[in-house]
């Protein structure tokens, strides 16, 4: 359990109290979003085009369920709560941190859903995907942070808090 994995909807800021938290701690960051694209050779939202969002879930779910990492930072994508085998993987090797915003706070933070790789089905809502990945980020989570108020200082102090104290 030496890793913190960062997950939440779109906007909830992992990548970026990620760094600060892996600064913070001493740790390393890994952004499983980078791993994707870097293995694909493409952009999140280009796999999405190109292969479809069932088969980006798919590639997420491989590239998250093979992540090998010590005292590292992983913020994962929004979407990683979909695959069962990658989350059980986090759930193993770290601590499932839940980055959690209400949905007017999120939906306040998000600008183009399409640039920032948001998976959204056709004809979906933000506000319906949000009520579908709550439950799952709920289920994954280990401890859940409450940001709707909370800086990016306020949020790394008390992750990083209830971090110490669950281990």
């Amino acid at each position: 359990m030496g890793n913190i994995v960062l997950i939440g909807m779109p906007g909830s800021g992992k990548s970026t109290v990620g760094v600060v938290l892996a600064k913070v701690l001493g740790y390393k960051f890994i952004d499983s979003d980078l791993l994707i694209q870097e293995r694909e050779g493409r952009l999140l939202h280009e796999i999405m085009e190109q292969d479809g969002i069932d088969r980006f879930i798919q590639i997420e779910n491989d590239v998250n369920a093979h992540i090998e990492a010590d005292r590292s930072i992983i913020a994962t994508g929004g979407s990683v709560v979909y695959g069962k085998e990658a989350m059980e993987h986090l759930r193993e090797i770290g601590t499932v941190i839940y980055l959690k915003l209400e949905y007017g706070h999120l939906a306040k933070r998000l600008g183009n859903l399409k640039d920032r790789g948001v998976v959204l089905r056709e004809g979906q809502t933000l506000r319906e995907l949000y009520q579908e990945r709550v439950p799952l980020y709920e289920k994954y989570a280990h401890i859940t942070i409450q940001e709707d108020d909370l800086s990016i200082e306020e949020t790394v102090r008390e992750t990083a808090g209830k971090y110490k104290s669950f281990r």
